[in-house]
């Protein structure tokens, strides 16, 4: 069984070489993701919302800071920052809940301040 932590690492080795298919199958159809826009359920809610941030990131001068990383059980919660040539995400925070080694749970919330 793959532990909170190997699947919260895998996740952010993902995001960070921006590859949608790893992403993706930390999820399954059950997995469900709130953030302030709104709640996401199942894969094909959840897909565009990688895509957007993928295509965000990916973009040249972006930058990522993890502030803070803390595993307890089935729990998981980030603190980060970033900054793409589209935003500045000057407070970000996730928190994950696996089980059977998958995110059967995320909560994503920012401050997120638009450029130009």
């Amino acid at each position: 069984m793959t532990s909170t932590n190997e699947v919260l690492n895998h996740h952010l080795k993902c995001f960070g070489e921006g590859d949608l298919e790893g992403v993706l199958a930390d999820y399954t159809e059950e997995s469900v993701v709130m953030t302030p826009q709104g709640t996401l359920k199942g894969l094909a809610a959840i897909t565009p919302m990688f895509v957007g941030m993928f295509a965000e990131f990916g973009k040249p001068g972006a930058s990522f800071n993890m502030q803070k990383v803390l595993v307890e059980g089935d729990y998981a919660y980030i603190l980060w920052s970033a900054e793409t040539a589209d935003n500045v995400y000057e407070m970000a925070s996730d928190t994950f809940v696996v089980k059977g080694g998958n995110i059967v749970a995320q909560t994503f919330a920012a401050k997120i301040t638009p450029k130009g």
